[in-house]
């Protein structure tokens, strides 16, 4: 080293040394800077036990909620429908059952699923264009639902309903299940004894059983007005199709605009405009995005979301179709803003090197930029699906249903979601509806950790394959 370099290190040294305190002082000061350091991070730590105590009691009143003992009581028992177990029971002997126990009320069955005109045609037309598609008497093709006798519509339920069905229906028909009282978890394993001697005394005529409202049965089944039929799979089928058109449009539209502004935009101020107005767009309400998806997608292009110009002529422009797109809107901002993040932070020498070899700007984001950013833009995907998943303002606005029996089936169909199902059951005054909605709540939840795992299992492993 020089002589005038090692004199001007020493006297940094000496300038830097002049401004440290000595002695006591010193001492003091490292002392209060540790004092502050302590209390900090016994703050930050008190916090998270705080947030973590919040959590737990959160999900313990939602688990409390979801299963418990409850008094059942049955219009018709379903000990005196078959002396075997109903489950047993094959396709043709549930259908008989029905009609045995429900007469020509059976119709209201077949109307209800198996019909394929308007309710108010089922009677009058001939059962060749009433069950178009379905099984049916070949000879009885052109009498009506009601000419039919009484084992010709047994037959047409077996043939065209499944065994689950069918069960489902005469569960709902026949045995119809009501729900005398019912108790939540904590208190069914510490005071039975009580509830069975409260069972014996006020509802004699009920069976107190052990219920779990979240089974299987309660994700197959599909909406009812009665707790003890409700299910969830129509909201849930309405989520998974708006979530797979969400992602579908809002993750390449995304990318493509991050790729846009951080390797194509020239640094003027048209392009920091645009990109202040992105940031900008990531707060704005949700419920401005369902305004603004109600006046485009259900209004403007109503006879593209509808599936007009598709020939579908069943639905209107609120479809799941408007729904996917509205959504796409909303957790577009926030996809671009990450993917920026990510972009730019792939080491410029990668860009140089591959320049280097001859290979084009678009060859090197293609293979080399967006690879190595790929993580962090799934990190983005990961957040906005978070959001999307639970939002049912823009919904409501775009057109979901707060009670729909039928399945969507395609991207023109009517939908409803899980967190609006949630909302539609607290709402109800029935206590056993408040079990179904905790139900729902773990089933949204295990959808939530079901994408966000996906998309991590996705972001690790493109980690380790480009680090």
């Amino acid at each position: 080293m020089r002589p005038y370099q090692r004199n001007m290190e020493n006297t940094h040294i000496n300038q830097a040394a002049s401004y440290l305190p000595e002695g006591e002082a010193f001492k003091r000061n490292l002392a209060a800077r540790h004092t502050r350091a302590t209390i900090w991070g016994r703050f930050f730590g008190l916090a998270n036990v705080v947030a973590l105590i919040a959590l737990m009691a959160i999900f313990l009143n939602i688990v409390n909620q979801t299963f418990g003992y409850v008094a059942i009581q049955y219009t018709v028992d379903p000990a005196t429908l078959s002396e075997r177990p109903l489950e047993e029971l094959s396709n043709d002997e549930l259908a008989h059952i029905m009609v045995a126990n429900m007469g020509a009320r059976v119709r209201v069955v077949i109307r209800d699923q198996l019909s394929a005109v308007e309710p108010d045609q089922f009677t009058t037309l001939p059962i060749s264009r009433v069950l178009a598609g379905r099984a049916y008497p070949a000879e009885r093709a052109n009498l009506t639902i009601s000419d039919l006798t009484e084992d010709e519509w047994a037959a047409i339920l077996s043939a065209n309903l499944s065994q689950k069905q069918l069960l489902e229906a005469v569960n709902s028909q026949i045995i119809q299940p009501q729900i005398a009282a019912s108790w939540r978890l904590f208190d069914s394993i510490f005071n039975r004894a009580a509830i069975e001697a409260e069972v014996d005394e006020k509802y004699p005529d009920t069976q107190l059983v052990f219920r779990s409202w979240l089974s299987t049965d309660f994700i197959n089944r599909s909406i009812s007005s009665s707790p003890i039929t409700a299910g969830l799979r129509t909201a849930l089928l309405g989520s998974v199709w708006i979530i797979g058109i969400t992602v579908l449009v809002a993750f390449p539209l995304g990318v493509g605009a991050a790729i846009y502004l951080e390797e194509y935009a020239k640094p003027n101020r048209i392009n920091r405009l645009i990109e202040t107005n992105i940031r900008n767009l990531a707060g704005v309400p949700s419920i401005i995005y369902g305004m603004l998806g109600l006046a485009v997608f259900v209004r403007a292009l109503g006879d593209v979301t509808s599936g007009a110009v598709f020939g579908v002529t069943e639905s209107n422009g609120r479809t799941v179709l408007s729904a996917g797109l509205t959504m796409a809107l909303l957790i577009l901002p926030v996809i671009i803003i990450n993917a920026q993040e990510a972009i730019r932070a792939v080491p410029r020498s990668i860009r140089e090197a591959s320049y280097g070899v001859g290979a084009t700007q678009w060859q090197t984001i293609w293979h080399q930029v967006l690879p190595a950013a790929l993580p962090g833009i799934l990190t983005g995907v990961i957040l906005s699906m978070s959001r999307a998943v639970g939002e049912t303002a823009p919904l409501i606005v775009v057109g979901a249903s707060t009670f729909i029996g039928l399945d969507p089936n395609g991207p023109f169909s009517k939908f409803t979601v899980i967190p609006i199902q949630i909302y539609q059951w607290t709402s109800r005054p029935e206590p056993e509806f408040k079990s179904t909605a905790a139900a729902a709540i773990i089933v949204l939840l295990a959808l939530l950790l079901l994408l966000n795992g996906a998309a991590i299992i996705l972001r690790q492993r493109f980690s380790r394959r480009f680090a």
